[in-house]
């Protein structure tokens, strides 16, 4: 489980991107930027994960951060039948703006093979939602999870994500 309030938990930014996720509260950002506050306290002085589109961004590029390798070694990470209903992840993210970009998560094997998982474009309304999203094996490789968010094209545009929660399983 991560909740950002202290780090990124051991996710690491992608090198393969155009910009990072930044480690942020609410509390030091302009209005209209962002959530009033993170999901985990509910205060402004919560942290989240955030990309915003700016000037520094331009429409299209992409912030790419990683889970560390988790193990399809373990014996409770092991999947029937390709699936696994009990092997998630489940987050909450906040996206709102006029032009905001996009958010897609991927499972990534250590092959490099990516599938997406999710991808959601668009404003999705001023307030945290949450998914869970099903992890799928290949065979026995390790994989990581990856959010990649791509900017949009107004300033003041952005995407968040917090209180990212792997199944205890692996």
């Amino acid at each position: 489980h991560c909740d950002f309030e202290f780090d990124l938990c051991g996710w690491k930014q992608d090198e393969n991107d155009d910009f990072d996720w930044s480690l942020r509260t609410s509390s030091t950002t302009k209005l209209g930027t962002g959530p009033a506050a993170d999901h985990t306290l509910q205060e402004p002085s919560g942290h989240y994960i955030f990309i915003k589109s700016s000037f520094l961004q331009l429409p299209g590029q992409k912030a790419r951060i990683s889970s560390p390798v988790l193990s399809r070694r373990n014996k409770n990470c092991k999947v029937c039948g390709g699936y696994s209903s009990f092997l998630q992840i489940l987050f909450y993210y906040h996206m709102y703006g006029a032009h905001i970009g996009s958010l897609i998560v991927y499972q990534r094997t250590t092959s490099k093979h990516e599938k997406i998982l999710l991808r959601l474009t668009g404003n999705q309304g001023n307030f945290w939602q949450s998914k869970a999203l099903d992890l799928f094996g290949d065979g026995d490789e390790d994989f990581q999870v990856i959010f990649e968010g791509i900017a949009g094209k107004g300033p003041k545009d952005g995407i968040a994500l917090d209180d990212i929660t792997l199944s205890r399983e692996c």
